[in-house]
């Protein structure tokens, strides 16, 4: 198998990498660090061999002198286990850990042992358009940036069983959902809040159950790094804005496959949120590759009017605004202009679906595919 390059820098000193299942980070780790002492704990032999005895950990680093980076993969399986690179990365300081988890769900409540701040806290996301060869916005838009789904010979039924492998193995293997037909449930409806403010009480009904239990679903899915939430830009605001975030599935396949649809619903509408979606998960896969002090909001007023994405920082403001058309028309500017008349200082840009370049009242309009094609870390946005 052709291994495709990414833009994750892997770092000098030991690192902790999270990122959802599927996303490569084995792969890439794997084919970097050929010479690391590699441990998985999705291993059944070496998980129970490790969860039963942690420090037997000193003891294979010990058994591989010549070995100067020790690679385990998906450390959260066995949180004890932190406590022993603790103690190896300070008796022994030219040791570099690589430590890979899907789960953030034990680090973060069980009072895990993150070292202290000696291991940087990193993530790898789905691709991005400029890792792949012959990038294409539509079939990115079906099955999404995974890399277990872009290099499956049949990417539409690995994305169709994607979910299923956390309901089994992650979710029901770990007890966090009693009932897993409710969960299931719960990922169904909270589909249809993608690129949308979340309504945790609409998808406690839709779910039927109750709004506690939908919070603790959400919850399990956060900690299974499978969304994310946008929160709202109110820097110097000189008009009331929203309070509440916007809500995204990760990766616009898995919205997708998750989204049900039917002869009521607009394809029109799907395929704008699931282009919304792939733009937001490329921006947060540079600013999390890139040096830039960024930071990703969105824009909203009670009135209505809204803009996608802004991202602020000693690095500038910019504000970008997404639409699924192919053509652009006036009322599309109309919150760019309203924000820009608030923030004279940004730097604003349409994307449509598109192919030309334009400049629309003071407002460059460029093509999705081109600027997701330009987005590259050690550069500046394309704006």
């Amino acid at each position: 198998m052709v291994l495709t390059p990414r833009f994750f820098p892997i770092p000098d000193s030991s690192f902790f990498l999270f990122g959802p299942r599927g996303t490569g980070k084995t792969t890439w780790l794997r084919a970097r660090l050929e010479n690391a002492l590699a441990i998985d704990l999705l291993d059944p032999a070496a998980y129970r061999k490790l969860a039963a005895r942690p420090e037997r950990l000193e003891e294979l680093v010990a058994g591989n002198p010549s070995a100067r980076t020790i690679l385990i993969d998906e450390i959260q399986r066995i949180p004890a286990l932190l406590n022993v690179v603790h103690r190896l990365v300070e008796a022994r300081p030219e040791l570099r850990f690589a430590m890979t988890g899907s789960s953030a769900r034990k680090p973060r409540r069980g009072g895990v042992n993150l070292l202290g701040g000696r291991a940087l806290n990193r993530s790898l996301h789905p691709f991005m358009a400029a890792e792949l060869p012959g990038f294409d916005l539509e079939p990115a838009l079906r099955t999404g940036m995974l890399p277990i789904v872009r290099m499956a010979p049949n990417p539409g039924s690995v994305l169709d069983a994607y979910v299923t492998l956390y309901l089994e193995e992650e979710v029901k293997a770990e007890g966090w959902a009693r009932k897993i037909g409710d969960f299931a449930r719960f990922l169904e409806a909270v589909s249809f809040s993608h690129a949308s403010v979340l309504n945790l009480s609409a998808v406690a009904r839709d779910c039927s159950v109750g709004r506690k239990t939908v919070e603790g679903y959400l919850d399990v899915l956060q900690d299974l790094l499978l969304c994310f939430r946008v929160p709202v830009f109110s820097k110097r605001a000189r008009r009331r804005t929203s309070t509440h975030p916007k809500f995204y599935l990760f990766d616009a396949g898995v919205f997708r496959s998750l989204r049900p649809s039917g002869p009521l619903d607009s394809p029109g509408e799907i395929d704008g949120q699931a282009l919304e979606g792939l733009v937001a998960q490329h921006l947060r896969a540079w600013l999390a590759y890139s040096d830039s002090d960024l930071d990703l909001y969105f824009w909203r007023t009670p009135k209505g009017l809204e803009v996608d994405f802004v991202l602020y920082g000693a690095d500038g403001l910019y504000a970008f605004e997404v639409k699924g058309s192919d053509r652009v028309r006036p009322e599309d500017l109309r919150s760019l202009k309203a924000f820009r008349n608030d923030y004279p200082e940004c730097r604003p840009a349409l994307l449509y679906r598109g192919s030309e370049r334009l400049m629309r009242q003071g407002i460059p309009c460029l093509p999705v595919q081109e600027f997701l094609l330009n987005l590259r870390p050690g550069r500046d946005l394309p704006a």
